[in-house]
């Protein structure tokens, strides 16, 4: 028998600011590191890869912010930006568990599952 009782209003409505603060916090760090990036290729002139390539994985991606490569900086800023949404998905199942809404929890469980999948597959 579960006795814990459902999210108040206020509860959901400070669960709904922490959403939003999420979407703001991720779009604002992900475009100032894409900032930093493009002053760093402006300042150098150059990409930090050969004509026309880029970092793709995150092994290179992160090797490249060791080294200071314009591209990688500017690849982890657009990583940031796709990082965002994802967290607000998993805020999002907490909601739902917390209004006790588990048709919700399983379906946006369900999309998170499918997220991170197609990262690996995508």
């Amino acid at each position: 028998m579960n006795t814990q009782q459902p999210a108040t209003k206020e509860e959901m409505n400070r669960i709904e600011l922490v959403i939003g603060k999420i979407l703001r916090v991720g779009v604002v760090i992900s475009a100032t590191i894409m900032i930093i990036g493009l002053l760093l290729l402006l300042i150098t002139g150059k990409s930090g890869y050969a004509h026309d390539a880029f970092p793709t994985t995150f092994r290179a991606i992160f090797s490249g912010i060791a080294t200071l490569k314009p591209y990688a900086i500017m690849m982890f800023g657009i990583f940031c930006l796709i990082l965002t949404p994802v967290l607000r998905v998993i805020v999002s199942i907490y909601s739902f568990y917390k209004e006790k809404d588990m048709l919700y929890v399983w379906i946006t469980t369900f999309v998170l599952v499918v997220l991170i999948i197609s990262f690996f597959f995508g």
